[in-house]
């Protein structure tokens, strides 16, 4: 038989019987299928994937981690996506954009978020509407990396001098003088509502997390989807961030989740240290459905080549045990 036909008439058998294999150049074959963790129920079964935030290697330190090296981890852990922080990016120049894409494509790891920061709790018009353009140039950003999925935050007062001072009053920030929470809100939802129609046209989802501010609480963050109602404008969950009614409030949010930024504290918090109960979140997002992206936000001290792997062992124990 001609060299060509019999190499097609394995491969016909071969996807036929499902014994073909992946390129051997991508994500590790050996490793990559136990971090889609399958969690079951008597009725239900829930997949949910693991992924990195190039935060978990960066934390702002004044040595930035290339996202590169960041999609290169995934890989070799095992993992299905990277989260990436817009400020860790190397620049936003179509050439950088296209390299990334081709790395992770190669290294068989999805881009899977663009964490962005704005703020618009400013009661000045004119910075608010900065805000809105920048979030409106990721959005775009996002399109072009191929990521659906964008995570925005709705700001804070700053009135407190220090991240310290903050955590220290739990979260909580008095008002500009002159100035009320319900004027807040309303800026948060007028400035993301002229985002919204963009996000919708690039395809990629706005994702509201809970981080600080007006979205401290499980409340606020309702708050602000609910007033703009888009199938656009969902939850982001970050299990760190709830100082107070931990579970409580991340069962308010799971119903409108697209995608959860795990926090991890190994060697202790650089911030804070919580002590979350992963078996507890995970039937929290098992009880909802919930089939996105796990994403590690390792936060600790200890060196991140090993936590992060200690963090991949933890939430595959804790989102496959019991259930």
């Amino acid at each position: 038989m001609h060299p060509r036909r019999s190499f097609l008439k394995k491969a016909a058998a071969g996807a036929a019987g499902g014994s073909l294999l992946p390129f051997s150049g991508f994500a590790h074959p050996e490793t990559t299928n136990e971090h889609a963790i399958q969690v079951n129920s008597s009725d239900t079964l829930c997949h949910v994937k693991l992924g990195i935030s190039s935060y978990s290697y960066w934390h702002f330190d004044p040595e930035r981690t290339p996202v590169r090296y960041v999609i290169e981890e995934a890989s070799r852990l095992g993992v299905y996506g990277v989260d990436i922080l817009h400020r860790q990016m190397k620049n936003e120049e179509p050439s950088y954009i296209r390299a990334l894409k081709r790395h992770a494509l190669i290294h068989g790891v999805d881009l899977n978020c663009l964490s962005t920061h704005q703020d618009f709790v400013n009661p000045d018009v004119d910075e608010r509407q900065k805000s809105v353009d920048d979030t409106i140039r990721f959005i775009r950003l996002a399109h072009d990396l191929g990521i659906p999925c964008i995570r925005i935050s709705a700001g804070r007062w700053g009135t407190t001098d220090t991240f310290a001072e903050l955590m220290d009053r739990r979260g909580e920030e008095p008002p500009i003088e002159g100035y009320t929470e319900d004027d807040a809100f309303e800026w948060c939802i007028d400035a993301i509502e002229k985002c919204v129609p963009y996000a919708e046209e690039h395809g990629v989802v706005l994702g509201l997390e809970n981080h600080w501010g007006m979205t401290r609480t499980a409340e606020g963050v309702l708050r602000i989807m609910h007033a703009i109602d888009s199938p656009w404008l969902r939850v982001l969950m970050d299990t760190g961030n709830f100082l107070d009614r931990t579970y409580e409030q991340l069962e308010m949010l799971a119903p409108y989740t697209v995608f959860v930024q795990a926090k991890t504290y190994y060697g202790g918090g650089r911030f804070y240290t919580l002590d979350l109960d992963y078996d507890r979140i995970a039937r929290i997002l098992h009880d909802v459905g919930y089939k996105g992206y796990i994403s590690i936000e390792f936060e600790g001290h200890e060196e991140s080549e090993t936590a992060v792997d200690k963090s991949i062992t933890m939430l595959r124990q804790a989102f496959s045990a019991g259930l």
